[in-house]
């Protein structure tokens, strides 16, 4: 299970990304664009390009957990 804690760094890509990225992409991204280690910890946080869901990648110190989640318009 993945915890949050008031420790944890959360960095959030300014940039959308192309979704159909996977978890090494990801992570590369992570050192390029960000300038950050994706294995330290952080939780990174990736937006696609229509701003419909966003994406998570974080590493537990045994692998990394991914995620997807959509974002609703609950406007209408």
């Amino acid at each position: 299970m993945l915890q949050i804690t008031p420790q944890m760094r959360i960095l959030v890509a300014v940039e959308a990304v192309d979704f159909r990225k996977g978890i090494d992409s990801l992570a590369e991204l992570c050192r390029a664009k960000l300038n950050a280690d994706p294995f330290s910890g952080c939780l990174f946080v990736f937006r696609s390009r229509r701003a419909t869901s966003i994406k998570v990648l974080v590493y537990d110190g045994q692998g990394f957990w991914f995620g997807l989640v959509p974002i609703f318009d609950t406007t209408s």
